[in-house]
């Protein structure tokens, strides 16, 4: 929260002096929200948030479009973002942190070498992929209609902080926010702004946390509110193509063949797997070898190996499989506007098989707890 002058708090009956204004204020260009303290902020957000509701709807009145001249293949529009958060300086973070360049990533990337965990290793990534599934289970509450993505984003930021945890997408390669959210025709890498999510949308998120010098990844497709059959037909599929291409993993499978599985599922439920993304070894860094597409007849390289660690995230769309960019240069949208939805884990590979560490206690994701 930004400092200011001093003024009164806007927390019912307590009028002490105030000195923390309300970033998304700021960014909606609100005045006179000011606040005493983080706790009396907190204690008031879902009085004050009805504040931002209106000023949004407000918004609704006007034009937002930063790129007049970009055909959008969807319904899909940009809103404003709000300003990035910051992460206490008593949280350790990758070397990206502050200048958005992951060095150390790019050098690896480059030696092909796919590690092998020690197990001090393999426990501190069971570590991190647990606390990043901590996080995606409180974001997943927050899924409904009339929340922003910007919202959900402040609820991962804030969630990662607790733990002790660096928001890893935040400023990797310069993105802006904490986590990724991609709704109904966006792929991936969707930046959460001030859009309300709406009833009948669907919407990924995607979250990664770094702790103890680990990474753990994992994103979720849930509903909004009521949706379609065929949405809830995709988003079946595109799990379903996740646990296809895990069921394979073991020592001596070719990276190469989780695409075979994945896309003969895909392709028997009128789905189609988008190439362009893949999945990826993570380990102390977040994006390294081997790379993992989700399509047939690929040619990754790398056999599994016994303390491989490393991501399945087919994205699975309705139409076709091609992708478009925004201008925002990261928020990919199918390129005929149809629906798009992805489900992520991280793997460990073990001796007999694998074991699945960012696993929802009980196993289930959130779409099958749903009401929907």
């Amino acid at each position: 929260m930004a400092t200011t002058v001093e003024n009164i708090c806007q927390t019912a009956g307590c009028e002490k002096p105030a000195g923390l204004q309300c970033p998304s204020c700021i960014k909606l260009e609100i005045s006179g929200s000011f606040f005493c303290s983080q706790d009396c902020f907190k204690g008031y957000w879902n009085e004050h948030k009805k504040i931002h509701k209106k000023k949004l709807n407000d918004l609704k009145k006007t034009v937002y479009n930063p790129w007049p001249n970009f055909k959008f293949t969807g319904s899909l529009r940009p809103w404003p973002l709000s300003d990035t958060r910051s992460v206490p300086v008593h949280i350790p973070r990758p070397d990206y942190a502050e200048n958005g360049i992951p060095a150390t990533e790019r050098y690896a990337k480059s030696s092909g070498h796919i590690r092998q965990l020690k197990p001090e290793e393999i426990e501190g990534m069971r570590t991190a992929c647990r606390l990043g599934r901590e996080v995606l289970d409180i974001a997943a509450v927050a899924i409904k209609p009339g929340v922003t993505t910007d919202e959900i984003d402040r609820i991962v930021h804030e969630a990662c902080v607790e733990r002790d945890c660096y928001p890893s997408p935040l400023n990797y390669c310069q993105f802006p926010k904490s986590c990724c959210t991609s709704v109904n025709e966006i792929i991936c890498h969707g930046i959460p702004d001030m859009r309300e999510l709406c009833d009948g949308d669907i919407c990924n998120v995607d979250v990664t946390v770094y702790h103890g010098g680990f990474h753990g990844d994992l994103n979720e497709t849930m509903f909004v509110g009521n949706v379609g059959e065929s949405s809830k037909k995709l988003i079946q599929t595109a799990y379903e193509c996740m646990m296809k291409g895990i069921s394979i993993v073991r020592p001596g499978v070719r990276y190469r063949d989780v695409g075979n599985e994945i896309q003969q599922h895909a392709h028997a439920n009128d789905c189609s797997v988008v190439r362009s993304y893949c999945g990826h070894g993570i380990n102390q860094l977040f994006h390294t070898v081997p790379n993992v597409p989700h399509y047939a007849k690929n040619k990754a390289i790398g056999v599994m190996r016994s303390g491989h660690t490393f991501t399945i995230e087919p994205m699975i769309n309705e139409g076709v499989w091609q992708d478009v960019t925004w201008p925002d240069g990261w928020s990919s949208s199918t390129t005929d506007g149809k629906r798009s939805a992805q489900f992520e884990h991280t793997l460990l590979v073990t001796e007999t098989g694998y074991e699945i560490l960012t696993e929802r206690p009980g196993g289930q994701p959130h779409f099958m707890t749903q009401n929907n």
